[in-house]
């Protein structure tokens, strides 16, 4: 239980020189916030200002020797001045906050209470915020303590504040991000959408915009808008970046998160109340790649509500045949920009007969995954949910003009490193020429040599296309090949696949040993059966192929017959 704190009567300290003009520049500051006009960021400019000169000002013309100080506010700044003349003498000072005797007789008129007020050490108010240190005063505005206002994780406001910071550290910044930028940048830390709003809800993550610009977090200058941290905005993004870091070096996974009523209005808790929670990496076998990032347990090291629960994704295993190959598609490929543009592709699948879902895409703005057929249960309502598994095939999509900016902002070279360490196998850069490349920001041989250095380079396969057609094409064709060599495949079906992989074993050839030995199994009972090397060599010699009926020949048939009765390394 923390102590209590006695308070006496202090003089406040005056900010700066000149408190007076400071006091009225923040209050037509808030009046202007709370109207939702811009002129509150020309009035916030001219606190910073003021807040930096040393020297007492005597009037509102003198202000205009400082910075963002124009005629405007120094007009204001005099009329307001005479009016404090008219209301306190003309000899009132103006560098000194006025001791309001109004307070004073209203602390006379209270009953006398000798004993002086007490609250409790965690309900103390800043000093520099109480004007008034009358007991009166305190006992009404020390019952509530203000809050940092600090975004949830993985929120709207989160992501653009982050978003920033990173844009601000980059070498090539320009101090700002258009919305279209910021909104495609910023979509990959944020669980919502900055374009589509939630079912049964008209906001999006971009909603929460509007109260980083109240927290005077972020400033919205220009037209087009342009978006740019404030120096407290600035300081919070560094803060949520640290943490970011230390959670990334924890081992955390990006999907645990807290939930909240109300991203915008989300608070910072405090340690006491916060459970700590450590996170350790569960191992999954090899070719189990899961449809989710991470899998992880989780232990608690206090105590946690019984309702909140966080359990990993437990190992299984699809057998073939129980699942169907389906194509996912990030929803950024089928919204935003050209709306027309975009649909291209999506009725080009469709137009193709693929079977793909829409969903967010954390990696890659195409993959595939095996998704588990599922049965109705009876007695149940709903259909239990299937499982995924990720396939090791990734499809980033690039267009020459998308290209050029992203080699231009950066993004580039981080979504290589990201496709690289996914765990996915077989990452694949689709890049559309879509018309010419001479009128871009960028040469063109530099967008072709940064194409060759992606595959020579960087490994990736890199698959050209003339137009959105010839993409949907491609997508089309690699999902046929996925559902081909996923697909429930017999015994003998993968006999005759092992054979025609001799040199010289064609599909004829196959058939024809398939007709006299269907399985594995059964050519190795003959190759047992036979009593000596040279009867193995020859087993296989005397099969009839083709429509000629040509005899298989004594080399394919020893080949063979080493091939499956060798029990040492085939040299």
């Amino acid at each position: 239980m923390p102590g209590e704190i006695t308070y006496g009567r202090k003089k406040p300290v005056p900010a700066c020189p000149n408190p007076l003009f400071l006091k009225w520049l923040t209050e037509w500051r808030d009046s202007a916030a709370e109207k939702g006009l811009k002129t509150q960021f020309v009035y916030q400019k001219a606190i910073s200002s003021i807040k930096k000169y040393p020297l007492p000002l005597h009037s509102g013309k003198e202000a205009k020797i400082l910075q963002n100080f124009g005629d405007s506010i120094c007009k204001m700044l005099d009329d307001r001045l005479e009016k404090h003349y008219a209301e306190c003498g003309s000899d009132a000072p103006i560098h000194t906050l006025p001791s309001s005797s109004s307070t004073h007789s209203k602390a006379q008129r209270q009953p006398k209470n000798p004993s002086p007020l007490t609250i409790p050490h965690e309900l103390q108010p800043p000093e520099q915020e109480s004007q008034d240190p009358s007991p009166s005063k305190k006992k009404k505005t020390g019952g509530k303590k203000q809050r940092e206002y600090v975004p949830q994780r993985r929120s709207g406001g989160y992501a653009v504040l982050l978003t920033l910071y990173r844009e601000t550290k980059s070498p090539s910044s320009r101090g700002y991000m258009t919305k279209a930028e910021l909104q495609k940048e910023a979509q990959a830390l944020c669980d919502k959408s900055f374009t589509l709003t939630d079912p049964n809800s008209k906001y999006t993550a971009w909603s929460s915009v509007s109260t980083l610009i109240q927290k005077e977090l972020v400033i919205k200058t220009h037209s087009p808008a342009r978006y740019s941290l404030t120096e407290k905005g600035l300081e919070l993004a560094q803060k949520l970046e640290e943490a970011e870091d230390q959670a990334r070096a924890k081992g955390f996974p990006k999907q645990v998160q807290t939930s909240s009523h109300e991203e915008e209005e989300q608070e910072e808790t405090d340690s006491e109340t916060n459970p700590c929670i450590h996170v350790e990496p569960v191992q999954c076998p090899p070719g189990q790649q899961l449809n989710v990032a991470y899998s992880y347990n989780v232990k608690n090291t206090s105590s946690v509500p019984p309702s909140v629960q966080y359990n990993h994704v437990p190992d299984f295993t699809l057998r073939p045949g129980d699942f169907n190959i389906l194509l996912c598609v990030d929803f950024i490929e089928t919204t935003g920009g050209a709306a027309h543009k975009k649909q291209d592709l999506v009725s080009e699948l469709k137009r193709n007969g693929v079977n793909f879902d829409v969903r967010k895409l954390h990696i890659g703005d195409f993959l595939w995954v095996a998704q588990e057929k599922v049965q109705p249960v009876p007695g149940q309502l709903r259909i239990p949910q299937a499982r995924e598994l990720v396939l090791d095939y990734v499809v980033e999509r690039k267009r020459m003009d998308d290209l050029c900016g992203s080699i231009i902002d950066g993004r580039f070279r981080e979504q290589k490193f990201r496709l690289k360490r996914c765990g996915l196998r077989h990452p694949i850069y689709l890049v559309e020429d879509h018309g010419s490349a001479q009128h871009l920001s960028i040469p063109e041989t530099t967008l072709q040599q940064a194409i060759v250095n992606t595959q020579v380079v960087d490994g990736f396969f890199i698959k050209r296309t003339k137009d959105v057609r010839e993409s949907a094409a491609y997508l089309t064709i690699m999902t046929r090949y996925l559902q081909g060599i996923y697909s429930a495949q017999t015994v003998k079906e993968v006999f005759a696949r092992q054979l025609m992989q001799i040199s010289g074993v064609s599909g004829e050839k196959a058939a024809a040993i398939l007709e006299k030995y269907s399985t594995p199994a059964s050519l190795m009972s003959a190759y047992e059966s036979c009593s000596s090397t040279e009867e193995k060599e020859k087993l296989l010699s005397s099969v009839k192929c083709g429509k000629l009926q040509r005899n298989l020949g004594p080399v394919l048939s020893k080949t063979i017959s080493q091939l499956y009765c060798t029990k040492e390394p085939l040299s």
